[in-house]
């Protein structure tokens, strides 16, 4: 059967400014390119996760359940899904679930949890928001349209445990520190109405550590730590984007979450290291940085909600590059910055652009398998 053309709304994110990168799903003229995988009978391990990419942007519906296969078969038990209100709910009070429906059944299918990306904020930004909703501010009006929207989400979706509602928003409060108060009783309010409803589901916000980190502004993570934990990306990279420190030395950086958390229990919601060579990145390195990380959790079980790798596949650097926020105020109006990001992104596979696994990706099957469910 032949397949019409659907998009599905695929964010990243890896400590950047977020932007939407989209799997369009092509007709099925041709086999899939992965290996097939039986996951059957594979302990899935709910507290451990890889961003699910398949190998091409155009990829068919069967490549994409081929790629899911085979995240599974590692023995994660989640994954992430990144939803843009606009395309989720493009008029008010209707909703778009063709492509969620998608992403939710394949995990489903692979019996793998969901964490839920929602941005409120998204790095720099406020938004992204559909266009009936007009301008919208940290307010009341903002708050109840936000509760409405994950609610019809969570409701639909019982697989989603974990919900973050602003993504880099350490970001956004760098430029707009007096908006803190704000955002905090706007998110306290959004909290205490869908805990009510769905009080199994956690809901937290997302730091970037590597921005934190270089730009010495740790304690706007204890100011916005409300919820149920604090989530954080890691790109090991410095301020131009280049891995330019040894992977002893950022895998030592990754106390710093605890530290900044204030007691909040901690998530990974995305940490990688990239093999593009243009970066200083090495497929040695990026083995040896699944291993610390992966060390760190095992010492920190007790302080972690969960840790999940970025990514699956690399892409060839123009997709990464082309999907760049490049608005004068982004941080991308800096050229090398951009180009450095492309690369970090898009290099950050597990399996290089010819689908050939690294090392890094049996070791992190071994990491996983040898962690004992939770």
């Amino acid at each position: 059967m032949l397949l019409n053309k659907k998009i599905i709304g695929i964010g990243i994110g890896a400590a950047v400014s977020i932007a939407a990168v989209f799997l369009i799903l092509v007709p099925q003229l041709q086999p899939s390119t992965i290996p097939p995988t039986q996951t059957e009978n594979i302990p899935h391990n709910i507290k451990l996760g890889l961003v699910i990419i398949p190998p091409t942007q155009k990829s068919t519906l069967q490549q994409v359940k081929d790629a899911y296969a085979q995240a599974a078969s590692t023995g994660i038990g989640r994954s992430n899904v990144y939803l843009s209100w606009p395309i989720m709910e493009p008029s008010q009070g209707t909703y778009n679930w063709g492509y969620s429906d998608i992403l939710m059944g394949l995990n489903r299918e692979q019996h793998l949890n969901v964490t839920l990306y929602f941005s409120v904020i998204n790095n720099q930004n406020l938004g992204p928001f559909p266009n009936w909703m007009g301008k919208p501010q940290l307010d009341q009006k903002l708050q109840d349209q936000t509760v409405t929207t994950l609610d019809a989400i969570l409701s639909r979706y019982y697989i989603v445990d974990y919900v973050i509602i602003g993504g880099n928003i350490d970001s956004y409060f760098r430029d707009h520190p007096n908006e803190i108060p704000k955002y905090v009783d706007f998110f306290n309010g959004v909290y205490a109405k869908l805990k009510a409803k769905h009080p199994d589901v956690k809901f937290g916000n997302w730091f970037s550590l590597n921005d934190v980190s270089n730009h010495f502004q740790g304690d706007v993570v204890g100011k916005l730590n409300q919820g149920d934990f604090v989530a954080y990306s890691y790109a090991p990279v410095d301020m131009l984007y280049y891995e330019s420190n040894s992977t002893e030395k950022e895998g030592a950086n990754l106390h710093k979450m605890i530290d900044y958390a204030n007691g909040k229990k901690i998530a990974l919601m995305e940490v990688g290291w990239s093999t593009d060579k243009s970066i200083n990145g090495t497929k040695e390195d990026q083995q040896k940085f699944v291993g610390i990380v992966f060390d760190f959790y095992k010492k920190n079980q007790s302080d972690f909600e969960f840790l999940t790798w970025y990514r699956q596949y690399d892409r060839p650097v123009d997709t990464c590059y082309n999907s760049l926020n490049k608005a004068s105020n982004s941080a991308f109006s800096n050229d090398i910055v951009m180009n450095n990001t492309a690369a970090y992104l898009c290099g950050t596979g597990l399996f290089d652009v010819d689908k050939n696994p690294k090392p890094a990706w049996d070791e992190l099957k071994k990491q996983i398998q040898s962690i004992p469910n939770s």
